[in-house]
């Protein structure tokens, strides 16, 4: 699995570099700004190396606002197959959204204190590369708050909301019913439910996990 890291903490980075290393992963390049983000990702592609994911910050020089995100949406433009994870100090719920507004496949926003929960962080690095969701369950709080400003979930339980929004930060079923303490069968019915009130009905041209999920963000 080879990743991209983009920190502008040459600390951070390193100490980033080193954790994934360890636990068998690629890191091809180490850069400092969204600029050299791009460049080196471009110049992977053209040479048939595209990583499988990005690490990076989102706020990056020269203006430490938004470079490093917005050269994480504009490298998913051309590169719809490259996982991205971006990860920030706070909750930055427009570039949550800006980030998740195509596809939430092979997308991760996370906060910095979760990067230091090694395990989690490196689970969210292999998810995502694989075409997995990883939201930090804070980003899901605060973006489920803006959806209850719509009527799209009004008809959702409060346990359907609450398992979507599991189901938002790229859990699987099984986790899902762990985290709940109730059976799989019982997270089945609930994510049949969801699909069901959602208007999703089955599609082999549609992947109804992936629409449910994007109708929560974007709601």
């Amino acid at each position: 699995m080879r990743v991209v890291i983009a920190e502008d903490s040459v600390l951070l980075r390193e100490g980033l570099t080193r954790l994934l290393i360890d636990r068998g992963l690629e890191v091809v390049a180490g850069v400092g700004d969204g600029e050299a983000l791009l460049k080196t990702v471009h110049e992977l592609a053209e040479a048939g190396e595209l990583p499988d994911v990005v690490v990076a910050d989102v706020r990056m020089p020269p203006s430490h606002t938004d470079e490093g995100v917005r050269a994480c949406v504009a490298l998913r433009g051309r590169y719809p197959g490259l996982g991205v994870l971006v990860f920030s100090q706070f909750v930055e719920e427009r570039y949550a959204g800006e980030l998740l507004a195509g596809s939430t496949r092979g997308v991760g926003y996370l906060l910095k204190d979760r990067v230091a929960d090694v395990r989690e962080f490196v689970d969210a690095v292999v998810r995502v590369a694989g075409g997995g969701t990883a939201l930090d369950p804070e980003v899901v709080q605060q973006l489920l708050s803006r959806s209850r400003r719509g009527d799209v979930l009004a008809g959702l339980t409060p346990r359907e909301r609450e398992v979507l929004g599991l189901m938002a930060e790229g859990r699987t079923n099984a986790a899902i019913a762990r985290q709940l303490v109730v059976s799989d069968g019982a997270v089945e019915k609930h994510v049949s439910n969801i699909f069901l009130k959602l208007g999703l009905g089955q599609s082999p041209e549609d992947h109804r996990r992936v629409l449910a999920v994007l109708t929560y963000l974007n709601s």
